[in-house]
């Protein structure tokens, strides 16, 4: 099994993500929070458990309290003393024997101080909201309380807590629901009257229920009104994100197509945030690609129209050789062969070079360099080169002091630059002229200024004379590709400078070429 490659192990851990889009992940995070928002009806359970627990207790020292009454009042004020306390706690007293028998019955001796009411005979707002109960105590796993029934026949025997007092001697509890699932508490506790008995309070308290529901619709509340807020704010998120987004993934797909020659990317001025600069950078980025896209079928169209001549030429003297007859005639046939085949080598090279150096440089990694060591290297290189004998124009160089003119940049390329700009200020000075070079440092620049004893360039062409393949030359055109100045231009470009020409300053006949570069930070003009 092939082992997967470095991008797909990146991106493995993301597959996930293609399941949702942009819009669901918002929503699905902005709800996320919403549910432990929601969390509040689980702490609303404990609240329950506490209003529960506390109100046992109450009824556990009331009970006490109730049994110290009782045991210090008279045995004809014991009745009375039931009834009041009764009425005060709204709850319901009940007394047995030792042997389970029912003494007595607050119920029976005073008007009842509560009613279980028939769920079948409330209306259905009732059923809905014990629905509910239901619901939220099996959500956030509640722990089930038996339902109470009234006993048929009332003996200590039908309340567990009665009997499990009478056999321990403790105080009981229990927590049930009435049939209308509110909570009935009860509380069972030996006393000792005229013999030993054994009370049971029962208390059904409504209030509970109505406190918990109270808190529950306020988090209700609350939930939807942040699930709401929440929602719409993923809505907006999605609009302001996803939307454009959108939009930029159709525009980039257009482009990839390529089905429009003129695929407009939106720019999305009016956004300044991250958004907005992707959108910039992508417009950008289109075209930027359609000018490459476009200067490229333009220099294979200019490539194709260099590429045409030379070969024909060679062509017409490949054929004319089967029709001479004097040696004369085929070595002149010969030569133009030769010189063609040379003009198409030098072509092909500078074909070559324009073509590569964007992408170059693209990816190099800039170094300091010493423009006026690199000149100085340089011709040197072409001195030793050079017939002593030909009368090629004189080069004459102002070098400037160590350090002082330094740039950021490939020294090879640059290097290749300066050298185009010095052989087209060569090819058109005379025999026996003098082409100046110098290098200077003048603020944040470099500058380095190539002038020849040629004949000038007009004004109007020396903006054209930095295209591909264009050249204005009195004769001998063959020996030049038409690409130098343009392939020095590049170079100069891709550094951040600029190449223009312009007339000498010495107000002398001939052209001055001035290259502009970027100085390296840290580098003063020393003299």
């Amino acid at each position: 099994m092939a082992k997967p490659s470095a991008a797909e192990q990146e991106e493995a851990p993301l597959v996930w993500s293609a399941r949702w889009s942009l819009t669901a992940r918002i929503l699905a995070v902005n709800i996320l929070a919403v549910a432990l928002l929601a969390g509040g009806f689980y702490y609303l359970d404990t609240y329950r458990s506490r209003l529960v627990d506390t109100r046992i207790d109450v009824m556990e020292d009331k009970l006490e309290m109730l049994d110290a009454a009782l045991e210090a009042a008279r045995p004809d004020q014991r009745e009375r003393l039931i009834g009041e306390f009764t009425r005060a706690t709204e709850s319901r007293l009940r007394f047995y024997a030792a042997d389970g028998r029912l003494l007595s019955d607050s119920f029976r001796t005073a008007p009842p101080t509560y009613t279980l009411r028939d769920p079948d005979l409330q209306p259905w707002k009732r059923d809905a909201a014990r629905a509910m109960d239901r619901g939220i105590d099996w959500i956030v796993g509640a722990p089930s309380y038996p339902e109470f029934e009234e006993p048929g026949v009332d003996r200590a025997s039908a309340w567990p807590e009665v009997v499990e007092t009478q056999h321990s001697g403790l105080e009981t509890s229990r927590f049930r629901y009435a049939p209308e699932r509110t909570p009935l508490l009860s509380s069972a506790r030996i006393v000792e009257l005229d013999t030993p008995q054994t009370m049971l309070m029962t208390l059904n308290a409504r209030d509970i229920t109505r406190t918990v529901r109270a808190e529950r619709f306020r988090i209700a509340i609350v939930v939807a009104v942040v699930l709401l807020a929440s929602v719409l704010l993923s809505l907006f998120l999605a609009r302001t994100i996803v939307r454009p987004l959108r939009r930029l993934a159709r525009a980039a797909v257009r482009v990839r197509l390529g089905r429009a020659r003129e695929v407009v990317v939106p720019r999305l001025p009016s956004r300044r945030d991250e958004i907005g600069t992707l959108a910039r950078a992508l417009s950008d980025m289109t075209q930027a690609l359609r000018e490459r896209i476009d200067a490229g079928e333009h220099f294979a169209a200019d490539v194709t129209h260099e590429l045409k001549n030379p070969i024909a030429s060679v062509r017409s003297a490949i054929e004319g050789l089967g029709r001479v007859k004097t040696d004369e005639q085929r070595e002149q046939l010969l030569a133009i062969a030769d010189e063609d085949v040379r003009r198409l080598d030098r072509l092909v090279n500078d074909i070559s070079e324009a073509s590569r150096v964007d992408a170059q440089l693209s990816r190099t990694l800039f170094e300091p360099v010493d423009v006026g060591i690199m000149i100085e290297s340089m011709l040197a290189g072409r001195a030793a080169r050079q017939d002593q004998n030909s009368e090629k124009p004189r080069i004459a160089f102002a070098r400037p002091r160590k350090d002082t003119a330094m740039v950021m940049g490939d020294g090879h390329r640059l290097e290749r630059a300066i050298d185009n700009v010095i052989d087209n200020a060569i090819s058109f000075s005379p025999p026996g002229g003098l082409v100046c070079i110098a290098a200077t440092r003048l603020g944040d620049e470099v500058h380095v200024r190539v002038d020849d004893d040629g004949p000038g360039i007009d004004p109007a062409q020396r903006e054209a004379i930095f295209r591909r393949f264009h050249s204005e030359r009195p004769e001998a055109f063959g020996r030049h590709s038409g690409l130098g100045l343009a392939i020095a231009r590049t170079i100069i470009e891709g550094h951040g400078g600029t190449v223009a020409a312009r007339d000498r300053d010495d107000g002398q006949r001939g052209a001055s070429l001035l290259i502009t570069l970027p100085a390296r930070e840290g580098n003063s003009e020393t003299g």
